[in-house]
């Protein structure tokens, strides 16, 4: 899991990776737990043309649990995932 987080404002707008080098798309958000003091989740913008964008059907914003965050720094690393295709009635 990633390290604590400083500062809101140096988080947004960096570019987020999966742990295999795809482009995700930029971070636009974070979702804290004020009771716990932690954070949740970070909201991902996904960029079109992306890996997650691909995987969510466009641009959209997706929110990505915490506990998937790899690390933290100039770029924001997320581990890898597995979407399964939902048939549209």
């Amino acid at each position: 899991m990633a390290d604590n987080i400083l500062d809101y404002s140096e988080m947004t707008g960096k570019d987020v990776f999966t742990r295999k080098g795809s482009y995700c798309g930029k971070l636009s958000n974070i979702e804290l737990d004020l009771g716990k003091f932690t954070v949740r989740a970070v909201v991902v913008k996904a960029r079109e043309g992306s890996y997650l964008a691909e995987k969510v059907g466009g641009e959209k914003s997706v929110v990505i649990p915490y506990h998937m965050v790899e690390s933290t720094d100039d770029i924001v690393v997320i581990k890898d995932f597995k979407t399964q295709n939902v048939e549209e009635e």
